[in-house]
């Protein structure tokens, strides 16, 4: 399964590692990713991937949100299939 993952929130101390390790805990892959700070808030985009057999996108988006819940920060997550059918339109 390829996924991009957004994050955006007021910064804070540790955004990054809390999400990599998440993403780590669930045997996500992290592909790529860019992120930056637009006064305080902070922006994230990660291209993702993971075995999805394992773990179905379902659960990984539960978890993610469970994340951004606790940590006071938007997580979204979208199959990247979505994204390739909007750039062939």
């Amino acid at each position: 399964m390829k996924a991009i993952i957004t994050v955006v929130g007021q910064d804070q101390v540790g955004i990054v590692a809390k999400v990599a390790n998440e993403l780590a805990r669930l045997k996500i892959n992290i592909v790529d990713i860019s992120q930056t700070l637009m006064d305080h808030n902070f922006t994230m985009m990660l291209s993702a991937e993971w075995d999805d057999q394992q773990l179905s996108f379902a659960a990984a988006k539960a978890a993610l949100e469970s994340l951004g819940e606790a940590s006071e920060l938007t997580i979204r997550i979208q199959r990247q299939a979505v994204f390739d059918a909007i750039q062939k339109l």
